[in-house]
């Protein structure tokens, strides 16, 4: 397989992190992240988890087209109908959770706040894998074109079915990356704006479920209300 082969999947996956509906989920990805401020390992871990959780979620999908398991037509509308009209009303429960609106109240008092709080900061390195898992299974009409009309055909001439999905996952979460590794290593002075940050790590938590919960009205308001923005 050639370098051209490779570099061309990558480059798909970048394409496909800059187009909207990746972004947006990029972007939510990051504010979870974002919250662990001051705590540069687990930033950087998480980060890492949420890149294996799209890759994981492509490999799958190129392997099993490729060995013929999955139609990837029908496979592309299934995902393109159902995946994102689930993903914005999962998106605005997680902003919940995290701005501590679900556990408090009476009727979901199951578990106090203050341990609900505990449970998610314990939780949220096993919570990035399938939260990349699950936003790389949100295609839209352009993300979808380029991996079902792009990758895969590229995938089954080269005969990379687990490669060329694996490389283009990477190239889908390199924002999310990017942003791990400039917390992880950013330098001493950077650490010391962590640390400052973390005084105020109830407003950060706070502005993470924001914006999980704008990302997720955005989508409903797209995808189950086909309300157009632009």
């Amino acid at each position: 397989m050639s370098w051209f082969i490779i570099g061309s999947a990558l480059w798909l996956g970048i394409l496909t992190a800059i187009s909207p509906c990746p972004l947006a989920t990029n972007i939510a990805a990051i504010s979870f992240i974002g919250r662990q401020l001051g705590n540069e390992r687990g930033v950087l871990l998480s980060g890492l988890l949420y890149t294996a959780g799209r890759v994981l979620a492509y490999v799958f999908l190129g392997i099993g087209i490729a060995s013929g398991v999955m139609v990837s037509g029908e496979l592309s509308r299934f995902l393109q109908l159902y995946m994102n009209e689930i993903l914005g009303p999962a998106l605005i429960l997680l902003g919940m959770i995290l701005l501590g609106m679900l556990g408090s109240g009476m009727s979901m008092n199951l578990i106090g706040h203050e341990k609900l709080h505990k449970h998610a900061e314990k939780k949220g390195l096993s919570l990035a894998l399938p939260i990349g898992f699950v936003f790389a299974l949100s295609f839209c009409p352009v993300s979808a074109g380029l991996f079902f009309g792009a990758l895969i055909p590229l995938t089954l001439k080269s005969g990379g079915a687990f490669l060329l999905p694996l490389i283009y996952g990477i190239g889908t979460a390199l924002p999310v990356i990017l942003f791990s590794f400039l917390i992880a290593f950013g330098g001493e002075y950077l650490g010391k704006a962590f640390n400052c940050l973390t005084k105020i790590e109830v407003w950060v938590r706070r502005v993470a479920g924001i914006m999980f919960i704008v990302v997720g009205i955005y989508y409903c308001l797209i995808h189950i209300y086909q309300i157009c923005l632009w």
